[in-house]
Formats: structure tokens, sequence, C-alpha cells
């Protein structure tokens, strides 16, 4: 778990959106990306994402 001061601070490298931690991703709904979060540090590489699905995107904005 990403401590939630830091997942405050943090932003999508790609679109600057806010991130959503899922599991052991962070999640963009902008951007449409996952960012994975190895050993509670995100690893916030565009090659390193991978692309979220529509629902997966549609779960993060139905909760915001």
């Amino acid at each position: 778990m990403i401590d939630s001061k830091l997942l405050v601070i943090l932003a999508c490298p790609v679109s600057n959106g806010t991130l959503v931690e899922v599991g052991e991703e962070l999640w963009c709904a902008r951007s449409g990306l996952a960012f994975p979060v190895e050993d509670q540090i995100p690893v916030l590489l565009e090659e390193r994402a991978r692309t979220l699905s529509l629902d997966e995107v549609d779960s993060i904005k139905s909760k915001s």
C-alpha cells in the first residue's frame, strides 16, 4: 500500500492525471494506463505501464 501522503502528490507521467491505487498498481483514467508498484515503490515509467481496459477506466470514473 502506498502512503496516502505520497499518493496525493504523485501524478501520471503521461497525462499529469490523478493516480488511484488498485491492488499492486496505480491507475490513471485520463491516460488509460496502469503503473506497477514493486516493493511499495511506484514505477512511473510509460514503458512499464499496461493499458487499462474500458471497464477498468469506467470503474475509476464511477468512484470519482
